[in-house]
Parts: C-alpha cells; structure tokens; sequence
C-alpha cells in the first residue's frame, strides 16, 4: 500500500508506509496496550482469531477494517496466526508518547518493526514445545554442491552437512522442521518436496545463497578472520549458512540469537532413514500425527526438555560410528551398576531448568527474571552432579563433569541478588531481592511506607514549632504541604522559623506551608516507585550481561546436562523394562533372542497381557539373508517386522534394547514398506504409493541395509502382485544382497527357500479349533499352509451369512486350483454371485460327538482323583480308536 489520499491522518500514514515494507506479514501495530490491525490484515486476523472486526474511520472513501489484541496476551495471538500459516511483523513504540506530544499535538509517536514472526524463529516458552527442536532449515545449491544448514535459534544449535538435492527429502524428514528457506529460483522444483513434511516455505533471493557474500556475513556475525577455526566448509554448506544468518538479520531486526559455531554432520556417520520409513516405523509421532503411540514416547525416560530434545534427535539419526556407540553403552553400565547413584542423578537433573532457551531468550531480549531464575536454579544443582560424577572411572563421563565446573561465582551472584519467585517481565519489578542495593530499599520504602515518612515528618515539624495541630495534607495542586490555623501562623511567618517554613498559600480557615526537605521528599515518594524500577532495571542488564559473557561455557554445560539426562534415562528404562545391551560390531551379524515391541509390549503391559518375544537370526558372512514370513493376518506378522527394525535402531542409538540378547552387525540404512495409502493430493493410488517406496528400496539399499517389506503387490491383480513380490524377493537376494524380513500372503513365494540360499522361510503359529483361528504370536521355521483370512473376517465382525458364504466360495476356489483352469471357468456358474439362493449357505450344524457324550454323564464332584484319571484315559482311548 501507499499513502495515495491527502486526507490521511499521519498515524495512518505511518502504519501504510510500515505495511507497504511487510507486506507478505499481518502487521501488530502498537497501540498503548493493544496491537491493532487495519485493512486486509484486520479482516483475515479476525476470522483467524475468532475475535471482533470493527471499524476506525475512512481511507479513500472506505471504511477502515480494524481489530486488536491486548498486549499482555499477544502471545497466544501469535501462536494461532503461526499455526494458521500466518507470519507477523510486531510494530512496537519506540518512544514515549510524552516525548511525542513535545513536537506537537499532532505529532505521531515513532514507531518501527523489531521482529518478524515466523514458524522456525520463535523463541517464547508458550509458542514452543519444550521437548522438541524447532529448526528453521535452508537447502543450497552451488552448481553440482548441494548442502542443508539448520539452527533452533531457541537453543542456539547451527549445524550443516554436504549432500545431494536428491537427499533433501529424507534429511527433511529426519529434521522436521518448522520452517525451509530456499533461493527463489528453485522454489517451483522443491515447493512439493517441502510441502510433504508440513514446514513453511520461504523463498529468498540468489543473492542471500551467494557463497562469497555468506563468507562475509559467517566472518562478521562470528567476528573472526576465517571460518577456519570452525573447520572445511564447502561452497554449498557456505551458501546455506549465510542464507540462514542473512534471513535471522532479516526477521530479528537487530536482535541477533545467540548461536554456537556451526558444526559439520558426515552423511555417512548415521543411519539413512527414508520419510516413508519413518513414518511406518512411527519413530517420532504415530501415524495420526501425534506423540503417542510412537517409539519416543515409548521410551522416552528423561526428565529434562533439552534432555528430551537430545534424545528425539538420536531417534532420527542413530550413528553408525561404532566408538559413539560403545561410549554411549558403557555409559549406560555405569549408571546400572549402582541404582542409588542413577537416581542420585536423575533427581538433581529434574530440578534443571532448560538453560539453552533461557539464554537465547535473553540475548535476544525477550527474557525475563525468571529465565535469569532457571539459569540459577540450574546451577544450584550443579556441584551435587559433580560430585555423583566423581564417583566414576576417572576414563569415563569426565567431559560432562569438566562442563559443570566454573559457575560459582555466577551462581552465588544470582543467588545473593534474585528472590525465589521472580515476575515474569522486568517491567513487573520485585525480583531484586531485599538488602542487595541500598538505594532500591530506599526507593521501595517510600513507595511502600509514603505514608509512615509522612507522618514521621509530621511528628518532628509539631515538636519543632510547638504546633500540636499541625498537620502535613497532599492535594494534587500543591502537592504535600503543611496546615496549620490562621492563629498559629503567626508563630510560624515570625523569626526564627519563617527561615525554615516558607509560605505557600492562606485560606480562610488555615495557612499552608512547606520545607525544602518536605519538596525534596515528596519528589521522592512521588518518583519511588519508577526510581525502584529503574533501579531493578539496571540490575537485570547486569546480571544478563554477566550471564551472557558466560554464554558458551554455559551452552556447553547445558549440552552435558543433557547427555547425562539421555544416558540416566536410557538406563532408567532398561533396569524398569528388562532390557538388555546388545552387541554392536562391523560384521553382518543379525541375531536377536526374545526380541519384543517396545511400543507394543507397553500398550499390552497396560491391559495387562504378556508380549509374546520371539526370535530373528539374520546372520550371513556373505550374500543376503532373508526371512520370508507368512501367516494369517492379525497373528503379528507386521509387529515382529517392526520390532527388529526398532531393535537394530535403538542399538545403533547407543541403547539397551527389548530382548533377551542381540548382536547387531551396524547397519547403514534402514527401510520398511508396511501399511498402505494414497497419496491422492499427487494422483497416486495406494498400489502406486508401494511401487514407488519400493523402488526407492532396491534403488538405494546397500549390503549393509536392514530392509522390512510387508505384503509387497497386495494392491493389483493376484498374479501382477505375486509376479511383483516375486522379484522383488529376488532383487533383494540377489543385487542388494542385504538383511531383511520380507512379508507376504503369496505362499508361493516359500519355493524360493529351495532355490536361493539366502531365503529362510519362517511364519507365525496359529492354531484352529473346532473352525476357529487361535494367534500364538509365535515365529517358527517353516512356511504357512493358509492364510486364514475367512477365519479373520469372521472375527472382524462381518455377517455369518457372508462368512459362511466365503468358505463355500474358498473350498470351491481351492479345488479348482487342483482340478485345473477348466474347472475355474465354470466356477462362475457354479457359483453365481447375484443369485439369493447361492449367496445364503446352509446353516452350520454341530453333532455332538461320542466324548462329550460320555462327558456328560461324569459328576467331577462326586469322583476320586483316581476315578477322575480312569475318565481320562477311557476318554483318549475313544479317540484313539
């Protein structure tokens, strides 16, 4: 917008021209206590915000569209509109109104833009979750480099890694991020790609991406000569860095985050994981979208948010460096080896407040007191950590117990200064505690006692003159001044204490005066409570500044904290669940004993069930080897497919893991196909959506993956699917050459076990009575005779009649299969689909057999155990003959 109308009144001259330089944000324009919004912005925030549309005068002729929100509550606002896609630019006053009114009654209190809100640079406590990172993501490209850089500004974390452009889509999915910043010029080719994983998107100029600008920048935010203090960066890796610091300049205004030195990530240092393996494995979040229901809310132990945040990253990213690995394992042990000393732990760490959002928050000026508080009541809980962490192998854990060192001048600092409950906001006040500062005890008292010093003053002036009367009044003209009757103000205009009380006004009925101390008084009472403000004001920036010169030893102390939150938590889980450390070497060793769901064994510890744990043995020196699994469905095909995924994965996290004994042999990339859905947003069918996740399986996996595929080529014809599944199988076995369970309902798929050596046929027990299907949960050797799917329907809830139905129409498929093709061809005739007659099946009938009959007549009351074994063997012998 522009000012186009001379009758525009200077406020709204000045908010058109703020907008006119944030059009792409609904603009917050601070009014006193409320931000107000006018125009387009008011109508799509009203109905975003559910909250009242109004109006404010006209604007060529039209009327001008308005809504606001209070300032103490604006948060809230905020969170909305960034949920809704929404980004905002906050608009404060930049002075006093009063200095305004100075230039003129007209003149309009300045005003600027001091942040841009958006999804990946939030910072406040209630628009965040506490135990999740909230990345903004910038993807490069320079000629044939490619890179990803990410930073949470909320906890100052910055790292960057070289890749390919066909990489970006599982890195964003290992990321999920809020926000991806990208040049403009491929925003057309990644504005998909991006779309799939929810984040906003962000498109800059090339030159915000040009790596030779982005040294500069690097150099200048970091204020050193080279980036080669922090290490090699490529060209790409240097052109998403600066992209992401020049859109932090763009939106912080000035308000630059406090960030750690960007560290490089190797691709080859963890476990690749594809966004559609991901999602199958509900690693993060359940299919619906939420924690619950997922591997980390399974496990999730730790009592710290930064804790929780580290362990949510190693859940995305296990490593594949056997050193990490072991290192974190043996500190797992050490905590297991004596229980009062985890716990030790785990209490000082729950009482750790989140440090890394803390001084984020104050460095970029949105902090308060209380984070000023947190950082204190960390540190309080530091020397007892140490002191549990010197109890340990001086070889082992001694790098977080050297982080936690050098804070107690800092932390006596806070202690002495800070009150226990501090206000939210400085402009509150009343978090300096009492007898740290004598001139703000002195401003508080007469803000606090006015009154008392008055009447103190009044005391002493009665005893001066004489004047027993005499009273000290305040009137908002004159201000405090002393009455006292016309007859005793001759006492008092009379020498010598007419040089001591000066005259100020004569009524008819008294004579007022005051003193020079009494003015100079009542200038303090009057300004004692913003003196006292002031005073907590300048404290707060020097107890921040004091903090924020401690800011890296601090973010480094907070990383300790919440790797030991990890490790305490990890160990906490396998000494509450069973589980045990597993062996993880560089073989192709796969072997797992009484192996078990995490998530599943939780939800059936809860209905109090037992998890039926099973067996995996995919071992093999050389070449592939393959567990092809069948059984009905329902019986745990799918949970023992996902469970030695999640095992080979937690182990690669540096985790106990649910079984009896593992040995995992590292695994380079994990892959599952399980489940199915349309993608119907691109046009693609469910059957679709399993072709191209399975191509990307064999296109990708090397002899070191771990690949689950369940029911591949359900979704078309029966010999399309099982042609599909057919070669899948043998691709795996024999290109891949990898470890993988692969399941199917096509049995006759078990024949490949004959010809390929890598290919062990496995199925999940059940057992029939009397026509009905009994799951045991149990993996044997050994192939299904059926797949028991009539059996399924029937406990699904589907009518008896159209059960009943399908097993005449199964028994007649079945001998068609042993008769030949020309007995299918009459099939339909046999078994015409619209006729009544056909569809209802004679209803079951159940003869009683000669044992029951027998039984019947058998009183166990009234017999001996002798009699009652006699039974039994008459019995068995009944039906042995």
């Amino acid at each position: 917008m522009t000012v186009a109308n001379a009758a525009v009144t200077p406020m709204m001259a000045q908010y058109l021209d703020i907008k006119a330089a944030h059009a792409g944000a609904l603009l917050f324009y601070r009014m006193g206590d409320f931000y107000e919004l006018f125009f387009d912005d008011a109508v799509q925030a009203a109905e975003a915000l559910d909250i009242a549309l109004t109006k404010r005068g006209k604007h060529l002729g039209e009327d001008i569209q308005m809504c606001g929100v209070p300032v103490h509550s604006a948060e809230g606002y905020l969170l909305t509109l960034i949920r809704k896609g929404f980004r905002v630019a906050v608009c404060e006053q930049l002075e006093d109104p009063a200095e305004a009114k100075k230039r003129g009654s007209k003149s309009v209190v300045k005003r600027g833009v001091v942040r841009l809100v958006t999804p990946g640079t939030l910072t406040e406590e209630t628009l965040l979750e506490a135990r999740r990172h909230n990345f903004l993501v910038a993807l490069a490209e320079v000629r044939d480099e490619a890179a990803i850089a990410w930073v949470d500004i909320s906890t100052g974390e910055l790292r960057v890694m070289e890749t390919t452009a066909s990489r970006f889509a599982p890195e964003l999915a290992r990321l999920a991020p809020s926000e991806v910043i990208l040049s403009e010029n491929r925003y057309s080719d990644l504005c998909d790609l991006i779309g799939d994983t929810g984040a906003a998107i962000t498109p800059l100029t090339p030159a915000s991406f040009d790596s030779a600008s982005a040294t500069k920048r690097l150099e200048a935010f970091w204020r050193v000569q080279s980036l080669d203090a922090f290490g090699t960066f490529t060209r790409a890796e240097v052109s998403a860095l600066g992209a992401l610091i020049d859109y932090l300049e763009l939106t912080q205004k000035g308000h630059l985050p406090l960030l750690r030195p960007p560290q490089r990530e190797a691709s080859g240092g963890m476990v690749q994981i594809d966004a559609a393996t991901r999602r199958n494995l509900e690693l993060t979040r359940s299919l619906s979208g939420t924690r619950e229901g997922s591997l980390l809310q399974a496990i999730d132990r730790t009592v710290t948010a930064s804790g929780g945040r580290l362990l949510e990253g190693r859940i995305s990213a296990p490593s594949r460096d056997l050193n990490v690995i072991r290192d974190r394992l043996d500190a797992l042990d050490w905590f297991l080896a004596d229980a009062a000393r985890l716990d030790r732990i785990r209490s000082a760490l729950r009482n750790c407040p989140d440090i890394q959002r803390a001084l984020s928050r104050l460095a970029l000026d949105r902090g308060g007191p209380r984070d000023l508080a947190a950082i204190r009541n960390a540190l309080a809980e530091f020397p007892a950590i140490v002191q549990t962490l010197k109890e340990q192998d001086p070889s082992l854990l001694s790098s977080w117990e050297k982080a936690l060192h050098g804070f107690d001048g800092l932390s006596a600092t806070l202690e002495d200064l800070l009150v226990a409950e501090p206000s939210l906001l400085v402009r509150d006040g009343g978090f300096i505690a009492e007898g740290c500062d004598p001139d703000l005890d002195e401003a508080r008292q007469l803000r606090d006692e006015g009154r008392g010093v008055i009447a103190t003053y009044q005391r002493r002036y009665a005893d001066e003159t004489g004047i027993g009367s005499l009273k000290i009044r305040h009137n908002n003209v004159l201000g405090y001044f002393i009455e006292t009757t016309s007859t005793h103000a001759e006492r008092m205009m009379a020498a010598p204490l007419n040089e001591r009380f000066i005259h100020r006004q004569t009524t008819a009925s008294a004579v007022r005066f005051t003193t020079v101390e009494l003015s100079e008084m009542e200038k303090k009472i009057l300004n004692a409570g913003s003196r006292a403000l002031d005073i907590e004001k300048g404290l707060y920036e020097r107890l921040k500044r004091q903090v924020l010169d401690l800011a890296p030893q601090l973010q480094h102390a907070a990383q300790a904290l919440a790797e030991l939150d990890a490790a305490a938590a990890l160990a906490f889980l396998s000494r509450s669940e069973d589980w045990t450390r597993p062996v993880v070497d560089d073989t192709r060793t796969f072997r797992i004993e009484a192996g078990r769901h995490p998530v599943v064994e939780k939800a059936l510890k809860a209905g109090g069930s037992p998890f039926i744990a099973n067996d995996c043995d995919l071992s093999a020196d050389l070449g592939s080897k393959l567990w092809l699994l069948t059984g009905p469905n329902m019986a745990g095909k799918s949970t023992f497919l996902r469970q030695n995924a999640l095992i080979a994965l937690l182990a690669q996290v540096g985790s106990h893991v649910p079984a009896g004994a593992a040995h995992i042999g590292l695994v380079s990339q994990l892959f599952s196909r399980v489940g199915a859905a349309d993608d119907l947003a691109r046009g693609r069918s469910t059957f679709m959506v399993e072709m191209v996740e399975t191509a990307a399986i064999l296109n990708q996996a090397d002899d070191k993956a771990l690949v689950i595929l369940d029911e591949i080529g359900r979704g078309t014809a029966t010999y399309d699917g099982l042609s599909i599944a057919w070669a899948t199988l043998e691709h795996l076995h024999d290109v891949n050459r990898c470890r993988g369970l692969f399941a199917t309902h096509y049995h006759e798929l078990t024949e490949l076990a004959d010809r390929l050596d890598g290919v062990v046929n496995a199925t999940v027990a059940v057992k029939e009575w009397d026509g009905e299907v009994i799951f045991l949960h149990e993996v044997r050797q050994g192939a299904a005779d059926r797949s028991y799917g009539v059996q399924v329907a029937r406990l699904a809830g589907l009518p008896r009649s159209v059960v009943d139905r399908a097993r005449v129409v199964l028994d007649a498929l079945e001998k068609g299969d042993r008769e030949g093709g020309a007995r299918k061809a009459t099939l339909i005739d046999d078994l015409p689909l619209f006729s009544a007659a056909a569809s209802a099946a004679p209803a079951r009938t159940t003869q009683e057999s000669i044992v029951e009959d027998r039984l019947r007549d058998v009183r166990p009351d009234e017999i001996s155990p002798r009699e009652a074994l006699d039974v039994l063997y008459r019995l068995k012998a009944l039906l042995d003959s």
